[in-house]
């Protein structure tokens, strides 16, 4: 999920992130970007399922012109 981040980056993302938000900010801030990435997650799931339905009923179309013919 992360790429090539490891855990020492991971730990130095966290600590200047609670340097600059301080303690008590982190949760809220930890909730809010998971609800994005929810989000995110979500939208692409719904791009992706739509497009594969544009393309089978393409599919479908496709096919009854052929056999019309």
């Amino acid at each position: 999920m992360f790429g090539k981040l490891g855990m020492p980056e991971l730990v130095l993302i966290f600590a200047v992130a609670l340097v600059i938000f301080g303690p008590s900010k982190l949760p809220e801030i930890g909730k809010s970007l998971g609800k994005s990435i929810k989000e995110f997650k979500k939208f692409s799931k719904e791009m992706k399922d739509d497009l594969s339905l544009e393309e089978r009923e393409t599919k479908d179309k496709d096919t009854v012109k052929v056999k019309e013919e």
